[in-house]
């Protein structure tokens, strides 16, 4: 009996032990708000944000769990961060490529966001404006229906502008970027044509789509046909272009010859683009 009860006891003070040390190594739970690093291509580089996403939870957001004309790290946990690949301007604000801290100042009417030189600002007592980097403001926009989660996103993205969207509950907060790289490109489209491979076809394009010197986009779509001849893409951008210089005679030529080409290799969607751009040729 007395074994017995020396067994029980011991594995008694085993199965204690055990939960014990089960306790003190904690279990893994879902973050109450998780952690979210959004990266979006964008002129010559990238631009990429790193924060945390609270969650609404039936409580009232905007002026309470967010208070007005206080300064927000704008998430949760950790201080969020916006990386420049490059230069750009931030709400009109000329900012140098680097990573900088995002602050906002939220408000009923209006809302400041702030980018900051300090990476560590979680809360009103470590801000200081000497910091700022770049102070704007920005008329926030009211959304239809509540947005559970905080959101920080990448919208209306183009070559050279976007729109950074802080957005929670029936609040969004929208910050043009932009990015003044055409110089940029004109410059390496020169240089390149200099070497033995020249970018003809990218160059062509680049200046058509940007109302640059349509001469030189005539004269080097024409060069990237001659180099590919069986390119049906080449084609279309050649009719494309030509038909911009009012030379309707070889856009014509030149869209019927895409459509050929398209039809061999098995693609639809270049017959119909070449089709639609036949329709507008007179």
């Amino acid at each position: 009996m007395k074994t017995i009860r020396t067994f029980a006891a011991t594995a008694g003070a085993m199965l204690l032990m055990y939960a014990g040390t089960t306790l003190a190594q904690g279990i893994k739970l879902p973050a109450p708000s998780p952690g979210q690093t959004i990266k979006q291509d964008f002129a010559l580089s990238n631009v990429e944000v790193s924060y945390s996403r609270p969650v609404k939870k039936g409580r009232v957001v905007m002026g309470d769990l967010v208070p007005y004309n206080k300064v927000w790290r704008t998430g949760a946990n950790n201080a969020t961060t916006i990386t420049f690949g490059e230069d750009v301007t931030f709400g009109g604000v000329a900012v140098k490529a680097g990573k900088y801290g995002l602050l906002t100042i939220p408000g009923a009417k209006q809302w400041t966001v702030i980018l900051t030189s300090s990476l560590d600002v979680t809360s009103p007592a470590a801000y200081k404006q000497e910091n700022d980097v770049a102070r704007v403001t920005v008329t926030p926009v009211s959304l239809s229906s509540a947005q559970e989660s905080f959101s920080i996103a990448f919208e209306n993205v183009s070559g050279d502008a976007m729109t950074l969207a802080i957005s929670w509950d029936k609040t969004k907060v929208p910050v043009a970027i932009k990015a003044d790289i055409n110089d940029k490109i004109i410059a390496n489209i020169t240089t390149a044509m200099q070497s033995e491979k020249k970018p003809y076809f990218q160059a062509a394009v680049y200046y058509f789509e940007n109302n640059l010197d349509l001469k030189k986009a005539t004269e080097w779509i024409d060069q990237a046909a001659a180099q590919s001849p069986e390119a049906f893409w080449v084609m279309y951008q050649k009719a494309r272009i030509h038909a911009k210089a009012k030379d309707v005679k070889v856009a014509k030529e030149a869209a019927q010859k895409s459509i050929e080409l398209a039809q061999a290799a098995k693609n639809d969607d270049y017959v119909a683009l070449n089709k639609k751009l036949l329709a507008t040729l007179k």
